[in-house]
C-alpha cells in the first residue's frame, strides 16, 4: 500500500512539474517597427510586414514592397515557399502569387471560376496547388492554379474557422469551439482535440503549438502532455511568430527576437 501511495505521489508530481515548468528564451535582438502587422521570417532570414496595406519583404540590405489598392485589405499571407508568396484578399475573393522579388506572377479571381467558389481560407499546398476552403459548400479543396481547377476533398465543416495554418501536405484549422482538426491531401481528417482559449496561436506540428493569452506565452506538447510557460520580458505583446527556434514577439514598440529550444 505504501508503495502504491508513493507511486501515485511521484506520478502526480511529475504531471504537475511538466505542466508548470518554465522555458527560458534568450534574447537575440530588437527591431523598431511601426507597422500594422509583423508576419515573421522566411527560411532565408527575410522578414515580412504589412503597413497601410502595403506588403513588405525586408532584408539587411534592402526592402521590397507590393501593393494593390484595388483589392482592398490583405487577409492572409503565406510565404512558406519564398519563391511563391501567396497573398489572399478575402473581400475580393482573390489570390495574388508573387515571386521572391515581389513581382506579381499570377492573379486568381475565384469569382470567375467555373465552379462557384467563395474562399474563406487559402494557403499554399504541394504540386502547384492551393488549399482553399469554399464557403459555398463549407468544404476544403485543392485548387490547381495552373489549370484553374478545384478538387473538393473534405466533408463539409460543421463550424466556422477561427484560425488556420497549412503546410504543403496538410491543412490545420481551429473552429469556433476551439477544436483542432487536420486534413491531409487525400481528405482524411483527424480530430486533434481542443486547444485552450487564445489571443494568438502558432501550430508547429500535429503535436506541438504555442499560444498567447493575457500576456502569457505557453508551449504545449500533446504527445508528452506537457505545458510550459515561456519567460519573455514583453507583457503587452500583440502577436508572435515562431520558426526554426526563433521566437519573435510583436509589440507596439517593435519586434524582439528570441532563441528558444523547445523540449
Amino acid at each position: 500500500m505504501k508503495k502504491l501511495v508513493l507511486l501515485l505521489f511521484i506520478m502526480s508530481f511529475s504531471v504537475a512539474f511538466s505542466q508548470n515548468q518554465k522555458l527560458t528564451a534568450v534574447k537575440i535582438d530588437s527591431i523598431r517597427f511601426d507597422g500594422d502587422a509583423f508576419l515573421g521570417y522566411d527560411s532565408f532570414g527575410f522578414y515580412y510586414t504589412i503597413k497601410n496595406n502595403v506588403f513588405s519583404k525586408i532584408g539587411k540590405q534592402d526592402t521590397l514592397e507590393y501593393k494593390n489598392i484595388s483589392l482592398g485589405k490583405i487577409t492572409k499571407v503565406d510565404f512558406q515557399n519564398p519563391l511563391k508568396i501567396v497573398l489572399f484578399y478575402e473581400n475580393f475573393n482573390t489570390v495574388v502569387i508573387l515571386d521572391n522579388q515581389l513581382n506579381e506572377t499570377q492573379k486568381i479571381n475565384f469569382s470567375e471560376s467555373l465552379i462557384p467558389i467563395v474562399a474563406t481560407a487559402v494557403g499554399i499546398a504541394s504540386q502547384n496547388q492551393l488549399w482553399v476552403h469554399n464557403s459555398m459548400n463549407q468544404q476544403l479543396g485543392l485548387y490547381d492554379y495552373l489549370n484553374n481547377l478545384l478538387k473538393t476533398i473534405s466533408v463539409p465543416f460543421t463550424e466556422s474557422i477561427k484560425n488556420y495554418f497549412s503546410d504543403f501536405n496538410s491543412f490545420h484549422w481551429i473552429d469556433n469551439e476551439n477544436n483542432w482538426y487536420i486534413c491531409d491531401v487525400f481528405g482524411r481528417i483527424t480530430n486533434n482535440g481542443k486547444v485552450p482559449d487564445f489571443a494568438s496561436i502558432a501550430i508547429i506540428n500535429e503535436n506541438q503549438f504555442l499560444y498567447l493569452k493575457d500576456g502569457i506565452l505557453v508551449y504545449h506538447d500533446l504527445e508528452k502532455t506537457q505545458k510550459s510557460e515561456i519567460k519573455i520580458a514583453e507583457k503587452s505583446s500583440k502577436k508572435f511568430s515562431y520558426k526554426d527556434q526563433i521566437l519573435s514577439i510583436f509589440t507596439a514598440e517593435g519586434i524582439t527576437n528570441y532563441k528558444i529550444i523547445l523540449p
